[in-house]
């Protein structure tokens, strides 16, 4: 890979003859790891995955995350991206694909990458890239790991508390041909490791954990000698009382007449908490300190809509195959968010320390640059703050709440009609850069906001690319560990072939976006 290692004399940070002037961006460079050893093993057959790699995943990839593939050589290459986020996001996207390839493969056979990404100044032609900082990208390329994504401190300082995943700081590291050392940071894209506590968190569950222990050796005396003071202590509320307590306020939702019989898809007349069934149903265990301690932070619960379930066709005969075959579903009754979880609601988990950002914007905006793992955390946080089992809609779920009754290309039709919905040409003032105040546009006929368009919507199933063995009846098709979540809905970026109820789209379960963002649901 010299090419990319070692830039031609003169032309480290000189500006070439007739070429533009430079600009600021974020460049990735990657190379295989071990490229000798493997050609040793199989010259023509390492050559040939390599090119599948290159054309599969990392070109694709680049693409995907608004990057430009400057150039690539045998078996390595270098990327631009105006936004350090994006260029880290591809990176790992690139490592975590890389990661399920090699998983059938023998250990010595495997093709790893190291990535490093810098920003600076570059001077772009059209086949090619110059400058520092692409020398210094290229350099901490060489010194990264196999399969690890190594950046430097200007990108860490641009890109930290805004992807779900950590850093390691590896300190100021000396590289080849550069004067200055540059200080690298491994990204560690394992959630686990970003929610790892802190000291002060740390000390914290300790003390709750102590209090715990102090609380079991001390009960069996009080049981012993509490006689009524004791029963004052620990019997519970009525259960009528306990249910009043646990039910939030009434919703007047103004939902339409129920579907007809023919369709079997029907909404609730009126949409009050699903508290009061929840609580009647569903056993309340008592709570523990730690879960205490952790709700400190009030939950907002969302505003949710019942609907009352029913048969309907799945999917669509468009020319993408991943919504194909169309094939029935009967989904049993269940809640589902009224809108899409807002940035207020959002930060409750976050204030709680359950949440592993702080999302910034207007309170009743939609929450987007949001992993589906962020999204499982906050629907773990609600459920034991509210104690409801709230969670992500499943596949099914999500497509009959969206149609709201019909079988249309769009749950009002099959023509396009003009602030219907929030997407880059649906003509309306409101779609113009931004997701924007959450229920901005009209509800469906089941009285849900936001049902296409707005943000993507992640739910609870694993990405297939296709429906053959999808379950029949509406729950989620999950797999062990898949790295790929299905989105739904599309969002205020996309054109309007997005926005219909049957469209589906895929995105990596730990990476953020800026346009995803979901809402939440209950059985009932």
């Amino acid at each position: 890979m010299g090419d990319i290692h070692e830039p031609e004399p003169g032309k480290r940070g000189e500006l070439p003859h007739g070429a533009a002037p430079q600009h600021l961006a974020a460049i990735v460079a990657g190379d295989v790891a071990g490229r000798s050893r493997l050609m040793q093993q199989d010259e023509e057959g390492t050559d040939t995955r390599v090119r599948r790699i290159q054309r599969d995943l990392i070109e694709p990839s680049i693409l995907e995350h608004h990057g430009r593939l400057v150039k690539t050589t045998g078996d390595g290459f270098i990327a631009t991206f105006d936004s350090p986020v994006e260029a880290v996001r591809c990176s790992i996207v690139i490592q975590q694909n890389m990661v399920r390839r090699n998983t059938s493969m023998p250990h010595h056979s495997r093709i790893e990458y190291r990535i490093g990404v810098n920003l600076g100044d570059v001077i772009i032609e059209t086949d090619d890239v110059y400058g520092n900082g692409v020398s210094i990208a290229c350099r901490i390329e060489a010194i990264a790991e196999p399969g690890q994504v190594f950046i430097s401190d200007g990108v860490h300082e641009q890109i930290k508390n805004k992807l779900v995943c950590g850093y390691e700081s590896l300190g100021d590291r000396k590289v080849r041909n550069i004067t200055d050392p540059v200080r690298v940071y491994r990204v560690l894209s394992d959630p686990a490791a970003f929610r790892r506590p802190r000291r002060r968190e740390t000390i914290l569950i300790s003390m709750l954990s102590l209090a715990l222990i102090i609380v079991a050796g001390v009960l069996p005396y009080l049981v012993q000698a509490g006689g009524k003071m004791l029963e004052q202590v620990v019997t519970p509320a009525p259960a009528e009382a306990r249910r009043s307590a646990a039910t939030p306020p009434v919703h007047q939702t103004a939902t339409p007449p129920l579907a007809s019989s023919s369709s079997q898809q029907q909404v609730s007349h009126h949409s009050v908490s699903p508290a009061t069934k929840v609580a009647a149903q569903t056993p309340q265990p008592a709570p523990t300190v730690a879960s205490a301690a952790r709700s400190a932070a009030s939950a907002q619960e969302p505003e949710m809509v019942q609907l009352r379930g029913g048969g309907f066709a799945m999917g669509s005969s468009s020319d993408d195959p991943s919504e194909q075959p169309v094939h029935q579903v009967t989904i049993r009754p269940f809640w589902i968010g009224k809108f899409p979880v807002t940035v207020q609601e959002w930060n409750a988990c976050f204030a709680a320390k359950a949440c592993g950002f702080e999302a910034t914007g207007r309170d009743d905006a939609p929450v987007t640059n949001v992993s589906w793992s962020d999204a499982k955390q906050f629907v773990a946080w609600l459920s034991e703050a509210t104690r409801k089992a709230y969670r992500l809609p499943s596949e099914a779920e999500w497509e009959f709440a969206a149609r709201g009754g019909t079988q249309t290309r769009y749950w009002w039709g099959d023509q396009l009609q003009s602030g219907m919905a929030n997407c880059r040409d649906c003509a309306s003032v409101a779609s113009v850069g931004e997701a924007g105040k959450v229920g901005s546009f009209m509800p469906n006929s089941f009285g849900l906001y936001d049902m296409g368009g707005s943000i993507d919507q992640w739910v609870e199933d694993c990405w297939h690319k296709n429906y053959q063995g999808a379950p029949a009846d509406g729950s989620a098709w999950t797999d062990n560990e898949c790295a790929l979540h299905v989105l739904r809905s599309g969002s205020w970026k996309n054109d309007a072939r997005y926005i219909r109820p049957a469209n589906r789209d895929n995105y990596d379960t730990n990476v953020r976006y800026p346009t995803h963002g979901f809402r939440v649901a209950l059985s009932s």
